[in-house]
């Protein structure tokens, strides 16, 4: 695949502005936090956008937030239907419940269960499926279908949701100033995309780069290949980033935007979790946590520059992490 004309990409940095404004009043503008202790480890200074700080504690309240509000009213009243392993299946609930939308969300059974139970906590109907014998985007398309169109809403791969989730790095650059690297989390590259978009205009000198766990490298596989490459069902801790490859909308936006991608390990990814545990006193899911994971461990020359870090999350299943400890 050619690099994309940014003039014809799917999603612009007029859409990231315009969720802003739909955001306003909704979404919690959150804080962006320095540590001494993290400047002094990688010579940089270093700003971590928080968005473990978000409601129901991810970055996925932007862009569910901007595409549910965007719906035409008939499209409201059948509600909406989305898939998720967790923190947009949440998002996606809670913005439903503010905007009166019933919602229904396929789930994988080996979800969890902090993310299972907030989830049907914020009142959406849960369809539970085995991840290893259905495919949750088909099973998705035949509930849709079955209930009379109702509209699905992706969790990465939608202009409005990439748009809402570049509202976190406008944030970021709004508060911080101009960067020279920013290191985000990716699965699908929604929220890469978004955070791309914004760095591009607000800070045009700006290296973004992706972050993505070892085991489900297909973003970076087709970063460098420049065509679309996939990863059935990866076994890693970072349970937000099993995503199988990246979308129509999203792919073009990270070949023409995003200037690296690169992987980290799971013992990678805990030792940073636990880093910012432990230094920053702030709860950091293990997929929130890529992007520190990327600066740490991945030798970028970012001594004497500044950094801003896209913290995506904040729903730890200690159930699930405590053995690892």
């Amino acid at each position: 695949m050619s690099t994309p004309d940014i003039s014809e990409l799917p999603a612009t940095y007029a859409d990231v502005v315009a969720a802003s404004t739909r955001l306003a009043g909704h979404a919690h503008r959150t804080p962006v936090l320095t540590s001494r202790t993290v400047d002094a480890r990688t010579g940089a200074r270093v700003f971590f956008k928080c968005e473990n700080f978000q409601r129901m504690g991810a970055f996925k309240f932007r862009g569910a937030f901007n595409a549910l509000a965007q719906l035409p009213e008939e499209a409201r009243k059948r509600g909406v239907l989305t898939y998720s392993s967790g923190n947009h299946a949440q998002a996606v609930a809670l913005a439903g419940k503010e905007l009166g939308i019933r919602v229904t969300v396929v789930m994988p059974q080996d979800a969890p269960k902090v993310k299972v139970e907030a989830t049907r906590g914020y009142g959406a109907e849960l369809v539970l499926y085995d991840k290893h014998a259905a495919s949750r985007e088909e099973l998705a398309a035949r509930i849709a279908s079955e209930r009379g169109g109702v509209a699905v809403i992706p969790p990465f791969d939608h202009p409005h949701v990439v748009a809402g989730q570049g509202t976190s790095a406008k944030e970021l650059i709004e508060e911080a100033g101009a960067l020279d690297y920013l290191f985000v989390p990716c699965g699908g590259g929604g929220l890469l995309s978004g955070c791309a978009l914004a760095a591009a205009e607000l800070a045009p000198g700006c290296r973004v780069v992706g972050i993505e766990p070892a085991a489900g490298d297909d973003a970076t596989r087709s970063f460098r290949t420049r065509t679309l490459q996939r990863c059935h069902n990866p076994e890693t801790i970072a349970d937000g980033a099993r995503t199988h490859s990246l979308g129509r909308v999203t792919f073009p936006l990270v070949l023409a935007l995003v200037n690296d991608m690169a992987t980290v390990d799971d013992s990678e990814l805990l030792r940073a979790m636990l880093y910012l545990w432990e230094r920053m006193k702030i709860m950091v899911e293990p997929t929130g946590a890529l992007g520190a994971a990327g600066l740490f461990e991945r030798g970028y020359p970012v001594a004497g520059k500044r950094v801003g870090v896209l913290i995506s999350g904040g729903n730890v299943d200690f159930a699930a992490i405590a053995p690892l400890l």
